[in-house]
C-alpha cells in the first residue's frame, strides 16, 4: 500500500470512531502487537489484539458513561507508518471529564495495522484509572 492509502485508511478509521460507527482498532491484525510506552499503569507491550482488547481496551471503556471521541490535530506517512496525533474527550461515570492527547505511530501492512507504539499524558490516565472501577 502506499503511504497515501495508509493515511486515508487510518483517516477513515478515525472518522468512523469520532462518529460511533467503527474506530481505529478495527484496522488491528490479530497478531498486532500494541506498545505504550511511560509509565502508565497500562504501559508495555501487549503481544495480540485480543490481549490489547482486554487487558486496556475493554476496562477503560467501563470506566466510561459516554464513548471517548478522537478529535485529529494531524496525519503523517512514511513508508509504512501512520503517525496519528489527536486529542480524545470522554465522560467518566463518575460525572467528571477525561481528556487525553495521543501519539499513535502506527505500521501498516495490507490495510491492517501490524504494530503500535502509543504516547500520551500518564498522569491523566493513571488518575482515571485508579480513581473510576470499571463495571
Amino acid at each position: 500500500m502506499s503511504e497515501e492509502s495508509n493515511k486515508q485508511l487510518v483517516a477513515e478509521a478515525f472518522d468512523a470512531w469520532a462518529a460511533g460507527t467503527g474506530g481505529v482498532f478495527d484496522l488491528l491484525a490479530e497478531d498486532a502487537d500494541w506498545s505504550i510506552v511511560g509509565n502508565s499503569v497500562a504501559s508495555g507491550t501487549y503481544p495480540t489484539r485480543a490481549a490489547f482488547l482486554e487487558m486496556v481496551i475493554d476496562p477503560f471503556n467501563a470506566r466510561m458513561s459516554s464513548p471517548l471521541v478522537p478529535s485529529v490535530r494531524a496525519l503523517y506517512a512514511d513508508g509504512d507508518t501512520v503517525v496519528a496525533l489527536f486529542d480524545a474527550s470522554a465522560t467518566v461515570r463518575d460525572g467528571s471529564r477525561y481528556d487525553n492527547t495521543y501519539a499513535w505511530f502506527l505500521t501498516m501492512r495490507e490495510h491492517r495495522i501490524v504494530s503500535a507504539v502509543a504516547f500520551f499524558d500518564s498522569v491523566e490516565f493513571n488518575d482515571f484509572w485508579a480513581r473510576v472501577q470499571p463495571t
